[in-house]
């Protein structure tokens, strides 16, 4: 009878102690989508703004000429190469990476549809963060695909038009990976 008692005593401390180890505990808020989505645009936010790189093909040079963002100052002897000098116009709304302003065009033939140089637009934005899927339990923490975007907000349309042409890539998948930290979940990678 008195180990039945002891058993019984026994059982109600343990039960009691863990409902007060139980409601002590607190547990993660909850990450949600927008949530994740203000972190991770937060991060780029805090990220200096750059320019957009833009591939200009074939079709590009014809748009940036039809632009008077340069004009044609050498034709070579073979008939395929040539040089293109930035106007006033074209020195406000991109950057060479050579640094100067002189596009040196030299496709390997009359025919080669793929070359393409690198131009990087004058205006500066940041990257954009959109179309988050569904938020996910990681090892160790929470993660989330999402879309990686270019700004094109103030770059002139030509230029956006360019951007727009097959070769370059505005968009890109990523995944972030969030950590809880004080009882707060903060972005910790962006891959």
């Amino acid at each position: 009878m008195k180990n039945a008692l002891k058993l019984k005593t026994f059982g109600v401390v343990a039960f009691l102690g863990t409902g007060l180890l139980l409601s002590g505990c607190k547990s993660a808020p909850e990450l949600t989508q927008a949530n994740a989505l203000a972190l991770i645009q937060a991060k780029y936010d805090q990220t200096p703004a750059v320019g957009v790189n833009i591939a200009v093909n074939d079709l590009g040079m014809r748009q940036g000429a039809e632009a008077k963002y340069w004009t044609r100052t050498t034709v070579y002897p073979n008939k395929i190469w040539a040089d293109f000098t930035l106007t006033a116009d074209g020195k406000k709304a991109i950057k060479l990476s050579s640094g100067g302003d002189v596009i040196q065009w030299r496709p390997e033939t009359a025919d080669d549809k793929q070359y393409a140089l690198i131009v990087t637009t004058a205006v500066a934005n940041h990257l954009k963060a959109r179309d988050l899927e569904a938020v996910q339990d990681d090892a160790g923490g929470k993660g989330v695909s999402f879309t990686e975007s270019v700004d094109l907000t103030g770059v002139p349309d030509a230029l956006q038009n360019m951007a727009h042409n097959p070769g370059n890539k505005l968009s890109t998948k990523r995944q972030a990976e969030f950590v809880l930290d004080g009882g707060a979940w903060k972005l910790n990678s962006i891959q």
